[in-house]
């Protein structure tokens, strides 16, 4: 879901035009999987770990430009590593709430300008914003969600939660609209949704027109209500 109170954040680092340093500090699977991207993307990823085996492993497999092993929760250490002089900070301890919460502390009295953390709990969560964590993530509580709405609704193949009562989802043409054109299904009128886009010949049409006609075996995206989602005989 769209967390709105951080639109703020992420409008401050797209007005950035100057070149990003990262630094991910925690080396488990999901800091692991933020450094590889970034450092895929091109950006220079500093990587942080208090297990020397996991610092020399991101080296290894190169999903960091440069790899040090510290302690987090010390300031100097920060300060001596060179973290409070990254542009942004991703703290990936999670699981290990007390490190986590003094970590991102250290990097706000750092002057770190923009601190993303992950959360392990909605208790974590909330002191991670309250110590002033500029995006604070939960993604063990997303993927759960993800999961039981893909099984309670299997023909709802993606879903983008615009806030709590509003979506975007890609789902499989149900086999009462196979056949039938938009206009005929009258979307807005019948259920509230308006189409986004058809999938044909693994690609998407964009904004198709009302003649459009839904095959089976493809996908549309529509955006609407939850309650209106939730009306669609998928």
């Amino acid at each position: 879901m769209v967390n709105l109170s951080s639109l703020s954040f992420f409008q401050t680092l797209r007005a950035e035009r100057r070149s990003k340093q990262f630094a991910v500090i925690g080396l488990g699977r999901f800091g692991r999987a933020v450094a590889a991207t970034l450092h895929k993307q091109g950006y220079d990823v500093l990587c942080i770990d208090s297990d020397e085996e996991k610092v020399a492993q991101a080296l290894s497999d190169r999903i960091a430009t440069h790899a040090r092993q510290l302690d987090s929760t010390s300031p100097m250490a920060l300060k001596e590593g060179g973290i409070f002089e990254q542009d942004t900070v991703i703290v990936a301890i999670g699981n290990y709430v007390q490190e986590s919460v003094i970590t991102t502390l250290n990097l706000k009295e750092g002057g770190v300008p923009h601190i993303v953390a992950k959360a392990s709990s909605e208790i974590h969560m909330k002191l991670l914003k309250k110590i002033g964590a500029d995006h604070v993530v939960f993604p063990e509580h997303e993927m759960g969600c993800a999961l039981a709405r893909s099984l309670t609704r299997p023909g709802i193949l993606e879903r983008f939660e615009l806030d709590p009562e509003n979506s975007i989802v890609e789902v499989i043409v149900p086999e009462s609209f196979v056949g039938k054109s938009i206009a005929e299904l009258r979307l807005r009128s019948s259920y509230g949704l308006n189409v986004l886009a058809v999938s044909e010949d693994n690609r998407f049409e964009i904004n198709p027109p009302p003649s459009k006609l839904l095959e089976r075996g493809s996908a549309i995206v529509v955006i609407g209500t939850n309650h209106s989602i939730e009306k669609l005989p998928v």
